[in-house]
């Protein structure tokens, strides 16, 4: 079984550096497990586009890219709630 190749975008790496830091180590970790399964059960396809995702973590949500045919997935955002929708 093929690993997917986890990417940031400099939009995520800056989010992440806004989070908690004792919140950190489970977001990195809950993203990590994307490289194995890109399709958790709770991500959900955001509608309106082809190939974005959302995950779940707690308060926090993840919002990436997945790219089958070259195995990559790429974080474009890590943020509250409240706020992830809002650039979209």
């Amino acid at each position: 079984m093929d690993l997917y190749k986890i990417e940031f975008k400099q939009s995520a790496e800056r989010d992440i550096r806004e989070i908690t830091p004792a919140l950190i180590p489970n977001i990195l970790k809950r993203i990590g497990t994307l490289a194995i399964n890109p399709f958790p059960r709770q991500s959900l396809k955001l509608s309106g586009v082809e190939v974005t995702y959302r995950l779940r973590i707690g308060n926090y949500r993840v919002i990436y890219e997945v790219d089958p045919g070259a195995k990559t997935i790429i974080v474009h955002y890590v943020r509250h709630r409240r706020e992830v929708y809002r650039k979209l």
